[in-house]
């Protein structure tokens, strides 16, 4: 392990990270509101507490290897969480415990969406607009992005690449150096987010709703600048925009740069992860819609266009809401939180298990099928036209086994908490699938549930967001041995 070379790239990118405080800051000061103190107070804090980890070992360098790349990804995101809570525990307005002020901060950061807040459409819009940007830089991976601005980070980047974004991936690499595909996804990342806000803006919101709606949108966050969330616009033309971008962000942005790239929008009829992905979801549309008309929860009319959006959004884990739909019939909205497991494709900004090993997790079920028809056939697992590896399904597995384990024992715990089932299950299937609304006493907010409780579930949101193994591998003790 090389700490010096570490602590170096932590203090970069926490200087890094406190730039986001700048805009919000800025528009305090134009608004004059009650928030200049905390932002400015915020900023300097995690300005010059990256520049004191920096400076003494500045001069540090070593080839960066992959346990320095967990090491340096786990310790960020969560060094992250707690300078990122700052502006909300600083700002009295908000009376927000340091635990609820971490959670609103850990919830931004992984894109999970779940609040402690109310009272939105009335909160300051520089409070308002920081929320957003946390999300929108934890969708696209703030080292991807620091990988991408700092080239000085150097021969360490594809190390921290690999960290931020593990699991199985088809394309790594879009381009010849790790520097240049960071800079790559930022650039779709960005592109995506600025047709967004423009279609946002053309459908009627104002530029600033627009703007933030964007950036929670592609991030796949869900966090709002109303407590109705997207229901506040009483607009179809908007929830069917919302519709849309929630689904390009959950394709991998892998696929967004090759389509750019070549031009040719067949590539994503081609792509395996994606057909499985958008059939799973045009499933879940369906029945969500068929199940409301057939039991007259609402009218027809009504029906496919609050169960398309509603579908959507739980199942690409982004967490909008235009209904609460907790009162719906029971089986919907425990079945929308079954599809959120899945959450988005590789590559994209959902949470969720990702589509990529359920289809092989699916495959490999159908092919066990087979198996035990012609017991002596040897029947090759393919993905598209490529045979996928022995190695990489006993991956895919073992992932699954580790995620449902950390899911069961961290629901238990929460139990113990005083939580009943349906909260404790709901919220730990929010958390960790990072989509936000849960059911029972979380359905709306998360404010009535005790600090512990809260603090479990921020260990459970950096669970899932770094997808379960870079974070756990910490906790191993052949992870420290030299």
């Amino acid at each position: 392990m090389h700490f010096s070379v570490i602590l170096r790239i932590l203090g970069m990118l926490l200087m890094l990270f406190s730039s986001a405080m700048v805009i919000p800051l800025l528009l305090a000061v134009l608004a004059d509101d009650n928030t200049i103190t905390g932002f400015l107070a915020a900023l300097s804090i995690t300005f010059f507490a990256g520049l004191a980890m920096w400076l003494p070992v500045r001069f540090a360098r070593h080839e960066l290897r992959i346990r320095d790349g967990f090491l340096i990804t786990s310790l960020f995101w969560i060094v992250l969480g707690l300078f990122g809570a700052l502006p909300f525990a600083l700002t009295d307005t908000l009376a927000l415990t340091p635990v609820e002020a971490i959670f609103e901060s850990v919830s931004g950061l992984t894109t999970t969406g779940a609040t402690v807040i109310t009272g939105l459409d009335t909160l300051p819009q520089s409070i308002l607009l920081y929320r957003q940007l946390l999300q929108w830089l934890g969708g696209i991976g703030i080292i991807v992005v620091a990988v991408a601005v700092l080239p000085m980070l150097g021969i360490g980047g594809m190390q921290l690449y690999r960290a931020e974004t593990p699991g199985p991936s088809k394309d790594s690499k879009l381009t010849p150096r790790i520097t240049g595909t960071a800079k790559a996804l930022f650039i779709v990342y960005a592109a995506l987010t600025a047709v967004c806000a423009l279609a946002y803006y053309a459908a009627g919101m104002s530029g600033f709703d627009a703007i933030c709606h964007a950036f929670s949108t592609v991030a796949i966050g869900g966090f709002s600048t109303h407590d109705a969330s997207m229901g506040y616009f009483d607009s179809n033309v908007i929830l069917l925009i919302c519709t849309l971008f929630m689904v390009i962000s959950a394709i991998n942005f892998g696929l967004h740069f090759l389509v750019w790239r070549r031009r040719s929008l067949a590539i994503y009829p081609k792509d395996s992860e994606t057909r499985f992905f958008l059939g799973v979801v045009l499933i879940c549309v369906a029945v969500t819609c068929s199940y409301l008309i057939l039991t007259e929860t609402l009218s027809p009319s009504d029906s496919l266009i609050h169960g398309v959006f509603q579908a959507v959004s739980i199942t690409t884990t982004t967490g909008f809401s235009t209904q609460d739909f907790a009162y719906w019939p029971t089986f919907l909205p425990v079945m929308l939180l079954m599809f959120s497991f899945m959450g988005g494709c590789v590559g994209s900004t959902g949470g969720g298990i990702k589509a990529m090993r359920l289809m092989l997790i699916f495959k490999q079920g159908v092919r066990e099928l087979k198996q035990l028809v012609h017991p002596a056939a040897i029947i090759p697992l393919k993905v598209g036209k490529r045979r996928v590896e022995a190695t990489v399904i006993s991956a895919v597995w073992s992932f699954f086994a580790v995620y449902m384990w950390a899911f069961v024992g961290i629901m238990l715990v929460l139990m113990a908490t005083g939580l009943d089932f349906t909260t404790a299950f709901s919220a730990v299937a929010a958390s960790m699938n990072n989509l936000g609304p849960g059911l029972g006493a979380v359905s709306s907010n998360y404010s009535s549930i005790s600090d512990p409780a809260k603090a479990i579930l921020c260990f459970a949101m950096l669970l899932g967001r770094l997808e379960v193994f870079t974070l756990l591998v910490l906790f191993t003790p052949v992870f420290w041995r030299r």
